[in-house]
Formats: structure tokens, sequence, C-alpha cells
């Protein structure tokens, strides 16, 4: 396989190697690559995960089953600070 890299990707690569983090341009894409699979089977996961959400919430609407939007807003809200303060902490 022959891959071309533009003059903006040779640069980028040429910055990591001059950080002395990776010894060669192979080790640079074998990294890349490793992580551009890590990002993709999270995605996956992250998108399954949603998809049952999404599906366990329609069952309970179906159950009759719901909360005021208030109710959600604030819910959601306390989510988003507790994840926050154990990302930053």
């Amino acid at each position: 396989m022959s891959i071309t890299l533009s003059p903006e990707q040779e640069q980028i690569i040429q910055i990591l190697l001059a950080t002395g983090k990776f010894n060669s341009v192979d080790e640079v894409i074998q990294t890349a690559l490793r992580l551009l699979e890590e990002e993709t089977r999270s995605y996956q996961g992250w998108l399954e995960e949603t998809r049952t959400k999404i599906d366990e919430g329609i069952a309970s609407l179906e159950k009759g089953e719901r909360i005021d939007g208030e109710t959600f807003i604030n819910q959601l809200l306390t989510k988003l600070k507790k994840a926050k303060q154990a990302y930053f902490c």
C-alpha cells in the first residue's frame, strides 16, 4: 500500500518525531491508527448504549411512566455537574 501525505500531515509527523516520543514515522502512524481504532470502538459503544437508553425511554413512555420537562432538565444538569466535577478534579 502506498500513502501520500499532505505537507501539513508530514509537518505534524516531523513535529511528533522531534518530541522524542516516537522513533520512526511508522511508530507515529501506528499510534495514530491505534488511537483511531480506540475512538471508533468507544463511539460504537456509546452509540449502542444510547440506542438502548432510547428504547428504554420509549418503553417507559408506552407504560405511561413520564416526568415533566423541568424535572428532567434538573436531573440532567445535576448529572452534567457531577460529570464535570469528576472530570476536572
